[in-house]
């Protein structure tokens, strides 16, 4: 990843073009905190101001890295998340109970988490490392996660490259808007769970009755 370093994002469009777009959001799709959204978003705006990127490969090389980076991200987590988080969650207030309810949550809404957590900051690094440490059947990971890849990077990147012509004026208003949904969208989040995290905790463990192990 040296070539990573000291290059902000319009370098990296500028010299790498589609490589930098596939490699950044791969990694970070595989679980690494990289900025997968900004250089898409950079690289639409690009290809629609200046015409130096096709914006249908933009996009089309944005959703390979998304839904390949997950895959590598998912069995990463399916093969070596969960024995890591019981022996080591409770350091980062996972214990029991919480990575019980995690499995919880994925088996009755992982679908959902999937698509939905390409959309979100908060998710976006580590919904696919979550659904396969939680076990996420497969199938149901691939589909989700391959309609959520495909409509990620098709709002975001077409909806950039139309804006590219005039979004000097509108990134002031859209930036404080997306950055006020996605403060408000994990603050109510933050406030559900909590409400709801004992009545979840024992449905959980209705659900999954016994100790956890690593299969």
């Amino acid at each position: 990843m040296s070539f990573l370093q000291g290059l902000p994002i319009g370098d990296l469009i500028a010299h790498y073009g589609y490589l930098a777009i596939f490699v950044i959001i791969t990694l970070e799709s595989a679980g690494l905190p990289l900025p997968g959204e900004t250089i898409l978003l950079t690289a639409a705006i690009y290809a629609g101001s200046t015409g130096g990127l096709n914006i249908v490969l933009v996009v089309a090389a944005a959703a390979a890295a998304a839904i390949i980076g997950d895959n590598l991200g998912y069995w990463v987590g399916r093969r070596w998340g969960m024995p890591l988080l019981i022996r080591y969650g409770h350091l980062i207030a996972l214990d029991h109970g919480r990575l019980k309810l995690g499995q919880y949550l994925f088996r009755e809404h992982g679908g959902k988490i999937v698509f939905f957590g390409r959309f979100t900051a908060m998710l976006r690094a580590y919904a696919a490392v979550l659904a396969g440490v939680n076990k996420l059947d497969a199938r149901r990971f691939f589909i989700f996660n391959g309609l959520g890849g495909v409509a990620w990077a098709s709002i975001m990147g077409f909806g950039a490259y139309w804006c590219g012509r005039s979004i000097e004026h509108i990134i002031g208003p859209i930036g404080l808007g997306l950055l006020a949904f996605v403060v408000f969208g994990g603050l109510a989040l933050w406030l559900f769970m909590k409400r709801h995290e004992e009545r979840l905790l024992i449905k959980a463990e209705a659900a999954i009755p016994g100790p956890l192990t690593t299969h």
